[in-house]
C-alpha cells in the first residue's frame, strides 16, 4: 500500500512540474495536470512495470525499477494529455 502512495506522489509531482516548468496542460489547470500524472503513475506501477518483469522480489517492497516505470508512464500521460488537448481541444 505504501508503494502506491509513493507512486501517486511521484506522478503528482511530475504532473505539477510539467505544469509549472514546461507549461504542459496550462489551459486545463494545475490540478488536472497533477491528477493526470498520478493516474499515469498508478497505471505504470500496476500494469506496465509487471509486464517488463520489474516487480519487486518480495511483494510490498520498494523497487527502484518499478519507480522508473512509474515516472516514465506519468510523464508519457502528461505529455499525451497535452498533445490531445492541443490537437482536439478535449
Amino acid at each position: 500500500m505504501m508503494n502506491i502512495a509513493i507512486w501517486i506522489l511521484a506522478g503528482g509531482a511530475l504532473g505539477w512540474a510539467g505544469y509549472m516548468f514546461l507549461g504542459l496542460n496550462e489551459e486545463r489547470g494545475r490540478m488536472v495536470s497533477v491528477i493526470i500524472g498520478a493516474a499515469g503513475a498508478v497505471l505504470g506501477g500496476q500494469m506496465i512495470a509487471p509486464m517488463f518483469g520489474a516487480a519487486a522480489a518480495v511483494p510490498g517492497e520498494f523497487s527502484k525499477a518499478v519507480l522508473f516505470f512509474v515516472i516514465a508512464a506519468a510523464a508519457a500521460c502528461v505529455v499525451a494529455a497535452n498533445l490531445v488537448y492541443q490537437r482536439w481541444g478535449v
